[in-house]
């Protein structure tokens, strides 16, 4: 069977990011950004109305983490070929094609007709539908369809190196294989701008600080060397081991800007503006569906609880894309969690945009005003690591809440 190839040859390499200064004004900031918002240019914003007794759910997630990067590698089960596709930490949603394209690119040579998919959050789903795409006929086997995985209790944003890999434990080529998965994810998410419902999106996101950007940016406490390390402990002790890659594709991502002036509405010393592209869960997920019942596809509801129940199955060739799931079924423990919160009030789509700020962040989406502690403890990318329960906590959600209320009660809307 006749496979198209699924990548370009070339990638452009990343710049080295700036080193550290101190910024003692807005001007001087901006001037080191390389860039300042023009004059006039940011829109009047309606306040969010954020209150802890608008809470309507609270979703929590365990996120894949897994120190060597994502799991694509292929292993004979039985007399199947099993190909996986797991461990994406907190950029499962960004990477989901890139990888689902890699993924597809190893069973390609198997010339199989008819393959399965075990597992039927974003990953899976992105991997079955790149299959059809390759000519493959596609089985979905999986507990729970897309409503009900853990890819929607995430947060639903681009973040393509959020806990990918650690430093110490990414082979040395994983830097080029991301990079690779980050653009053809990019590349596949812009199709999906502008169809009906908005499933791919767009919305300004505000980065506020009441210290200088720089400091905002690198809160993070000196690694507390007594506590060890991955190496020595099994699990990251330090923010700094995790591995970052983002200024490998700059070259496409906007850039954020510095808000001066009457251009900054909200009340902080500093503000900086970022487009960042979305996914509204709802008609993303009823559009990957379509998608992929169009293609002939078909789903059966099954659960696994050992890979030798995959040599029931009557397909040949089996993509394994259970995220967290895979600890447990595969055996695989070098898969950490990372819990996730988010909680969900109500729809505001007159504030269209979203809001980082002392530890928490705030998105409006198509399906509910997103609120969530990503760093109120101070831990950076430490934060819920190793931490694996999934159980809402409402105390946690009021204190991500409380952030914002306290934020838009001082907010003063600028007329425009």
């Amino acid at each position: 069977m006749k496979r198209r190839n699924l990548f370009a040859a070339s990638l452009a390499a990343g710049a080295l990011a700036a080193g550290r200064k101190s910024w003692a004004s807005v001007p001087e900031a901006a001037q080191a950004m390389g860039r300042t918002a023009p004059p006039g240019t940011v829109p009047a914003l309606t306040p969010a109305r954020v209150h802890a007794d608008q809470i309507m759910d609270i979703k929590v997630c365990l996120r894949p983490f897994r120190p060597a990067g994502p799991r694509l590698e292929i292993e004979p089960v039985a007399d199947k070929i099993v190909v996986h596709n797991y461990g994406h930490g907190g950029s499962g949603w960004s990477l989901s094609w890139g990888s689902a394209a890699m993924a597809v690119e190893r069973a390609a040579p198997l010339m199989e007709k008819h393959v399965a998919v075990i597992g039927c959050g974003i990953i899976g789903l992105t991997t079955a539908i790149t299959a059809q795409r390759a000519g493959m006929n596609v089985t979905i086997y999986a507990r729970d369809m897309l409503p009900h995985t853990r890819s929607v209790r995430a947060n639903g944003s681009w973040t393509p190196d959020s806990r990918i890999a650690l430093i110490t434990a990414a082979t040395p080529d994983f830097a080029a294989t991301w990079e690779r998965m980050a653009r053809y994810s990019w590349q596949t998410y812009r199709e999906y701008l502008g169809l009906p419902g908005n499933p791919v999106d767009f919305r300004d996101n505000y980065l506020l600080s009441d210290t200088p950007p720089d400091e905002a940016d690198h809160t993070e406490p000196a690694p507390d060397i007594s506590k060890g390390s991955y190496a020595s402990t099994g699990v990251p002790q330090s923010e700094a081991e995790f591995a970052k890659y983002a200024d490998r594709i700059k070259d496409i991502i906007p850039a954020a800007e510095l808000l001066a002036g009457a251009d900054n509405p909200f009340p902080v010393a500093y503000a900086r503006r970022k487009p960042i592209m979305i996914y509204n869960f709802g008609a993303f997920g009823h559009t990957l569906l379509s998608d992929f019942y169009q293609a002939g596809g078909r789903i059966e509801i099954r659960e696994f609880h050992s890979p030798s129940e995959v040599a029931d199955l009557p397909e040949r060739v089996v993509f394994n894309c259970t995220g967290y799931a895979a600890r447990d079924l595969w055996g695989d423990k070098s898969l950490i969690p990372v819990r996730g919160q988010t909680a969900w009030l109500p729809p505001q789509p007159a504030a269209n945009y979203g809001v980082r700020y002392k530890g928490a962040a705030m998105l409006s989406k198509s399906d509910g005003l997103m609120v969530q502690g990503v760093n109120l403890s101070g831990l950076g990318e430490l934060e819920g690591v190793g931490n694996s329960m999934e159980q809402p906590n409402r105390a946690e959600a009021e204190q991500a809440v409380a952030v914002f209320e306290d934020l838009f009660s001082r907010f003063r809307p600028r007329r425009g």
